[in-house]
């Protein structure tokens, strides 16, 4: 699959690759398109294109019990610094490891208050998310994604948005008006891209500013 991305530099349009996708770095192949100098009152532009590679990913393996219990030092301290998050949010909860996978590590947090740590369609989970994130990268490990989970939000969030996804197309192929979805983070809005990156009538492309961009549906064959 090809797309298209744009950054002040050649890194930010990486670094925005890379999260919209929801791959490593490692995962796709960089062309670059075009490379503007910024100045004193002009920023600079960087538009990529991506390649990403066929790849299956392996079926995720479920932990047995005795795996869920920290592996080591760096484990350890992420449980920890999550359980402090949400104790300082004032509800108690039980943090273990969910899966481990390369450069990836599955948190998985039980509380009685969990749709309040879930958030309106997980937003709170996001920023939490984000936040083990950036102490799992000043203890050096920038390189892994932390994925927090709870009441296996996640997986029900995807199935939903796949349903959103077809229905959405199918609306946009009846009435050839295009559609513009709810803002949806980095990894939501890349379920919808390739949900329907197969649809040869459909076109779909991300609009706004920041982490929560919405996506326009819009239909591209005949009327």
């Amino acid at each position: 699959m090809v797309q298209e991305f744009e950054g002040r530099t050649e890194k930010e349009a990486i670094d925005v690759a890379a999260a919209q996708l929801g791959l490593e770095r490692d995962g796709f192949d960089v062309e670059i398109l075009e490379s503007l100098s910024g100045g004193i009152f002009k920023k600079g532009k960087v538009r990529i294109r991506v390649h990403t590679r066929d790849e299956t990913p392996a079926p995720r393996k479920k932990l047995a019990v005795e795996d869920v219990v920290p592996a080591d030092e760096f484990e350890t301290r992420i449980i920890e610094f999550t359980k402090h998050i949400i104790s300082g949010m004032g509800y108690s909860s039980e943090v273990t490891i969910l899966f481990r996978e390369e450069k990836k590590l599955g948190i998985r947090i039980e509380s009685e208050h969990a749709s309040i740590i879930i958030g309106k369609k997980g937003k709170n989970l996001d920023a939490l998310q984000l936040l083990v994130n950036v102490y799992a990268g000043r203890m050096g490990h920038e390189d892994t994604r932390i994925i927090l989970d709870s009441e296996n939000y996640r997986i029900r969030r995807e199935e939903a948005i796949v349903r959103l996804a077809y229905d959405t197309a199918e609306q946009v192929r009846r009435t050839r008006q295009s559609v513009l979805l709810e803002p949806m983070n980095p990894f939501e809005r890349r379920i919808v891209h390739t949900t329907l990156n197969d649809i040869v009538d459909i076109e779909t492309k991300s609009e706004g500013e920041g982490l929560y961009k919405q996506v326009r549906v819009t239909f591209r064959g005949k009327i």
